[in-house]
């Protein structure tokens, strides 16, 4: 598999790394929504909780082994996954479904609002 060995375990734990690519927006768009549906500390902790596996392990796989920290493309590998996969895959998206609800519902409720002659609107 990885580093020419078949028989490391721990490479298991990229398989969520790989899904995450093409899933993890949607998921997280849909924590999102949630989030601004109900607001509560349940839909806060999956949307913290269900990134941490993938985003984790490819962030200990850029930041370690400390030895490459000396060289010079280290760092712009590290600004390029905490711009692609933490906020292009992760961040935007939550934003994104938690602000298009927010948006949604408030334009809703304002428009029920005056069409409702007994709210006198």
């Amino acid at each position: 598999m990885m580093f020419g060995y078949s028989d490391e375990w721990w490479v298991l734990l990229f398989v969520p790394v790989v899904l995450w690519v093409p899933f993890g927006p949607f998921a997280m768009g849909v924590t999102g929504a949630w989030c601004a549906r109900r607001p509560g500390w349940r839909a806060r902790l999956w949307s913290v909780l269900l990134p941490a596996l993938p985003v984790g392990v490819l962030a200990v796989d850029t930041v370690l082994p400390t030895d490459t920290w000396d060289e010079p493309t280290w760092w712009d590998h590290f600004l390029a996954f905490l711009a692609v996969y933490v906020g292009g895959i992760t961040v935007l998206p939550w934003l994104l479904g938690y602000g298009i609800t927010r948006v949604t519902r408030t334009l809703r409720a304002r428009r029920n609002r005056a069409a409702d002659p007994a709210v006198g609107g």
